[in-house]
């Protein structure tokens, strides 16, 4: 036997991906298959745990070789809970390094890298980045060697980067997020409260765009409750809840009209990985001004809380009581 005893064994893997696919029909069933394939492929290959029960989530795993957990909390409507699919998999993950990603997402080995190198130099981080559409209707030929230059040739010519509030990874030290609220995954805002939820405790947030290529591929929403649209969503209760419980440091600023605080983007990063290395990231600071200046009303409410803290207290307690 080598090494000292009682010495803890390394991890198997560098980093644990999760993820909760929908149901594997159609076409959303043909690119979910291309992104988790995708993801074994990537060397050094990942651990990689599939959440959820939804139709071929668990053929996949096993044809993939693959981790399968089916128990994930549901809200009323159904829909799986942030809070216990990254309570479990901060659980069962067997290294100190996560990504939640969506099953969308396909990924190369640029990702294990950048990951690597955030978590060597900060034990406390959250790592996101944008990503770049393109359309995909017919599976990746993984048979063929050159796949990963194929695809990255066509996502040059044809890809668009996506804008920062569109967040669809989130590589992260465990335990960042030790409680979180019970927040509808795929159901708007819950994504930018574990931006917000990251710089609020003070953890390193590193925006990995430059290093790291994210594809995503388009999709409709044909196959959510709401309908085809993303405002349809959007208008949804669900959306609206979510929205209600990323207001965690002061529930009231959601009928304040004060929701956008919470509303962080990959533009909020403090950091930014690049070939030099892990640089600050100006662009936060410009973000912030951006946020606050142009929300006149909003800022002189928040001033005012500011100015007048008891009379705040008292409007919440006001408010918190009409909601009863």
């Amino acid at each position: 036997m080598s090494g000292a005893a009682g010495a803890k064994t390394p991890p198997e893997h560098p980093l644990t991906l999760f993820a909760i696919p929908r149901a594997f029909q159609g076409h959303i069933g043909v690119i979910q298959r291309n992104a988790i394939a995708s993801w074994t492929r990537m060397n050094p290959r990942p651990e990689i745990l599939l959440f959820g029960t939804d139709p071929g989530t668990a053929e996949m795993a096993l044809e993939l070789g693959v981790r399968h957990v089916p128990e994930v909390e549901r809200n009323r409507w159904g829909t799986p809970l942030v809070s216990d699919l990254f309570g479990k998999a901060q659980a069962l993950a067997e290294n100190p390094t996560l990504c939640y990603v969506n099953a969308d997402i396909v990924l190369f080995d640029d990702f294990v890298q950048a990951v690597t190198r955030v978590a060597a130099w900060g034990n406390r981080f959250l790592m996101v980045g944008r990503r770049t559409d393109i359309e995909i209707t017919s599976p990746l030929a993984f048979q063929d060697e050159d796949w990963r230059q194929r695809l990255r040739r066509q996502v040059e010519a044809e890809g668009k980067l996506q804008i920062a509030r569109s967040i669809d990874y989130f590589a992260f030290s465990r335990g960042l997020y030790p409680v979180m609220p019970p927040l509808a995954i795929g159901r708007f805002h819950w994504d930018n409260w574990l931006l917000w939820k990251a710089r609020s405790l003070d953890a390193a947030v590193v925006d990995a765009s430059p290093m790291v290529l994210a594809v995503h591929q388009n999709h409709d929403y044909s196959h959510a409750r709401y309908g085809p649209r993303k405002l349809d969503m959007m208008a949804s209760e669900e959306s609206i809840l979510n929205a209600r419980l990323t207001c965690e440091q002061n529930p009231a600023d959601y009928d304040e009209g004060l929701f956008w605080r919470y509303a962080y983007t990959i533009d909020d990063a403090t950091w930014k990985l690049t070939h030099d290395g892990i640089r600050r990231n100006s662009r936060a600071l410009w973000k912030t001004f951006k946020r606050y200046s142009s929300r006149p009303l909003g800022l002189a409410r928040l001033t005012k809380r500011a100015l007048f803290p008891a009379r705040a207290v008292k409007e919440k307690n006001v408010i918190a009581g009409n909601q009863r």
